[in-house]
């Protein structure tokens, strides 16, 4: 190592690059919950429209289509407190992770299909004519890009401003 990374490191006892990561996973943490905060509280505040939302992507037996759209944002609040929080981040992000993947296929079917639907992520959605590529190109590229905050974050849990923190054999700092 030269010598201005070592200084560096000495500098930030002994941490230096350590520190930069716990807060990318610190803001990744809290961007994610943000978003699900917002998602869940939009369909919580109307669930006539989540189950609308649910519906329209004629994805599921009618029966599903009520406990689904009531139970998601119950799912989604906490996983955004879990986040927030900074409990169980592996498992939060992983959770995360898999409802991207499911709400990147449904949109993604929907679009194959030709259905013109709001996808009712931040509020009611349902058929909507004004539906076009450009909107379905969106929402995919901002899925994606939420899924691979989910996926730092399985990989690197560990972040400031957390409740719980790793012990330093699992950070792999066992020189403090």
């Amino acid at each position: 190592m030269d010598r201005t990374a070592s200084a560096f490191t000495a500098a930030a006892g002994g941490r230096g690059w350590h520190d930069w990561l716990d807060w990318a996973a610190t803001v990744a943490r809290v961007t994610l919950a943000t978003v699900w905060v917002w998602a869940g509280s939009a369909k919580m505040a109307d669930p006539s429209g989540a189950v609308l939302s649910v519906r329209a992507y004629r994805l599921l037996p009618e029966a599903l289509v009520r406990p689904v759209a009531w139970g998601l944002p119950f799912l989604e609040l906490a996983l955004a407190v879990l986040l927030l929080a900074g409990i169980a981040t592996r498992l939060a992000a992983g959770i995360s992770a898999g409802l991207l993947v499911v709400f990147t296929l449904g949109i993604a079917t929907a679009w194959a299909r030709g259905l013109q639907i709001d996808c009712g992520c931040f509020s009611a959605g349902g058929p909507d004519a004004s539906v076009g590529a450009a909107q379905y190109l969106g929402e995919l590229l901002r899925d994606g890009g939420l899924l691979l905050v989910s996926a730092y974050l399985i990989r690197r849990p560990q972040s400031r401003l957390s409740l719980v923190r790793a012990p330093a054999d699992e950070r792999g700092l066992h020189n403090r």
